[in-house]
């Protein structure tokens, strides 16, 4: 369980780092093409999303490889979930029920993680 773990954080930890840093560093100009949800969102929420997102992939490493608070790696899991499940909502709301998969893989992956990371306790 060990190993199945280190493999969906690790790739989530990736992906949330690279999107959550993206959301920090870049003006609603520079997002708008891949992320076209930005013009209905204040930046400083668009921020707030890049900086949990960030924390989240921080969250789902460092505490199991301290072995430090490791229960903070489930939290931070089922969090990166919850982010999913909002992004989720937005796009439906904005009718853009096509562009949920990434989301919802997102999503599964992340409840993986928080199911795999209970082994840590």
């Amino acid at each position: 369980m060990h190993v199945a773990y280190w493999i969906v954080a690790s790739l989530l930890a990736l992906f949330y780092a690279y999107a959550g840093g993206k959301k920090l560093l870049q003006s609603k100009e520079q997002l708008q093409p891949m992320m076209g949800w930005v013009d209905r969102v204040p930046m400083p929420q668009v921020r707030l999303i890049g900086g949990l997102e960030v924390l989240g992939a921080l969250g789902l490493l460092l505490p199991p490889l301290t072995g430090i608070a490791v229960g903070l790696a489930v939290a931070a899991a089922v969090g990166l979930a919850l982010v999913q499940i909002g992004g989720t909502v937005l796009h439906l709301s904005r009718g853009e029920a096509r562009v949920i998969g990434l989301n919802i893989a997102l999503l599964v992956a992340a409840v993986a993680a928080a199911w795999l990371g209970t082994g840590w306790l």
